[in-house]
């Protein structure tokens, strides 16, 4: 845990009463402050209680000896209005934050220089980050891992010189970090999301901006220019005076990391260093891995990580949990878990990984369905579908893809196998990635994930994948 100093003696409201709430409630006892802890949610608050805070109703006490509210990233700060409790912090001139802004008013008392590493953009933040942890653990590092891809960042252990923390970062915890100040901040991608909670794509790609324009001084900003709003943010960075590396996976570039034939190269003043190869490494697969492994890369080398070090992280980076994660193999039929992809655009990260797929879909749809998916028909030898989406996707793929209504994730499972071994192809994928949300069968996609690696685990002859 990482005690919380810069509220010692004074008295902090903090909402929503989760993971990362809870956490803060104990970092900031331990630092010295009064925690008064309110929740929406009745059990929240008695989780709370039984762990020793005070609770109260938040709207019904006063706030005129609150200095700060520790809000929660699920509420929403601007759109599409403030919640109530942003409402009377406001009122009573109570700044409002969230854990990230804790940890780094920590940081910046105890261990500035500590090396701090926070990685944000739309698609490919989580894999991005558990790829960063593991090459910095390769390189002999002690590693803390957090933020949005699961442990709360205030449980983390404290910052310190030799020991590195890795943090994913979604737009709401950004939002609610005024001083966010990274050594190494990253900058994915940028596609239209979250706009409910942000009111413009303009809005969402500035609070992402911010990540990468908070940088210290002799940091580095990482930034993916393969969409106009990176490369806008990049442009903006570089006439601020920010060091700056773009990373692209489309164009080679004469300054910055690219992706040329499976092959990381850095360049600078139009020389290039091919200094890592992604070509074999299952666990990167496709063009979505090779920026997370360009990103990453970068963030390795800009710390002076050497490229063996690095090379040999990426080929034993075992992949993130339920994403691509290749999970058997079978003869020469590979099994991957893409339970991770839960709607249309991150299906296609894994629809075009592959060349023939034996594909499993299905479950709570989302709105849009798989219609955006049809380039990628081609790749799919058959589709195997399940849960609520099995109608609406059998008449998506119509007679352009076979496929048949298997209903459930083991019937689906055995089928797919089946007929993977007996199409005689060289390298066929039985694949889930299932478009979908996993709420009309399966309580989260972890669950949904950790049921088909039973089932393939479960099936004679399957070897792991090496």
């Amino acid at each position: 845990m990482i005690p919380v100093t810069s509220f010692a003696g004074k008295t902090v409201a903090v909402f929503g009463l989760g993971g990362s709430g809870l956490a803060s409630c104990h970092a900031l006892k331990a630092g010295g402050a009064e925690v008064i802890a309110g929740d929406d949610s009745v059990d929240n608050v008695a989780k709370a209680a039984q762990g020793g805070f005070t609770t109260a109703d938040l709207r019904t006490i006063s706030w005129s000896n609150f200095s700060a509210l520790i809000l929660t990233p699920g509420a929403p700060l601007t759109h599409p209005a403030p919640h109530w409790s942003v409402l009377l912090a406001r009122q009573a001139g109570c700044e409002v934050i969230g854990d990230i802004e804790l940890f780094c008013r920590e940081r910046r008392r105890h261990a500035p220089d500590a090396p701090f590493v926070a990685i944000t953009g739309t698609n490919g933040k989580s894999t991005t980050t558990a790829l960063i942890a593991h090459l910095m653990k390769v390189a002999g590092y002690d590693t803390q891992m957090g933020g949005n891809i699961g442990t709360a960042i205030l449980s983390l252990e404290p910052p310190r010189m030799g020991r590195v923390h890795v943090v994913e970062m979604s737009s709401y915890q950004i939002d609610l970090a005024p001083s966010l100040d990274p050594s190494v901040g990253i900058l994915l991608n940028i596609s239209e999301d979250h706009i409910d909670r942000h009111g413009t794509l303009e809005n969402y790609a500035a609070v992402k901006a911010r990540l990468v324009a908070g940088v210290q001084p002799q940091g580095a900003s990482i930034v993916g220019v393969d969409d106009i709003w990176c490369r806008n943010i990049a442009d903006r960075l570089d006439q601020a005076g920010k060091r700056v590396v773009r990373i692209s996976v489309k164009n080679p570039l004469p300054d910055g990391v690219y992706v040329e034939r499976e092959t990381i190269v850095q360049a600078s003043g139009g020389a290039r260093n091919e200094v890592a190869r992604l070509g074999g490494i299952g666990s990167l697969r496709g063009l979505h891995n090779a920026q997370n492994a360009a990103c990453a890369s970068a963030c390795t080398l800009a710390m002076g990580i050497s490229t063996d070090t690095l090379q040999n992280g990426l080929r034993s980076f075992p992949g993130l949990a339920h994403r691509m994660e290749q999970v058997g193999r079978r003869g020469n039929v590979l099994f991957v878990n893409d339970s991770k992809g839960t709607n249309a655009d991150a299906a296609a990260h894994a629809l075009s990984s592959f060349a023939d797929i034996f594909w499993i879909a299905g479950g709570k749809p989302k709105q849009g369905g798989i219609t955006g998916l049809a380039e990628y028909f081609p790749r799919i030898r058959k589709a195997y579908l399940i849960g609520e989406a099995a109608q609406e996707f059998a008449g998506t793929l119509g007679e352009r893809v076979p496929h048949e209504i298997s209903e459930t994730l083991d019937v689906a499972v055995a089928n797919a196998a089946r007929d993977a071994e007996a199409s005689g192809l060289l390298d066929p994928v039985v694949l889930l990635s299932p478009a979908c949300a996993s709420f009309d069968q399966y309580r989260n996609f972890e669950i949904r994930g950790a049921k088909f690696r039973d089932l393939v685990a479960a099936m004679p002859g399957v070897k792991p994948v090496v």
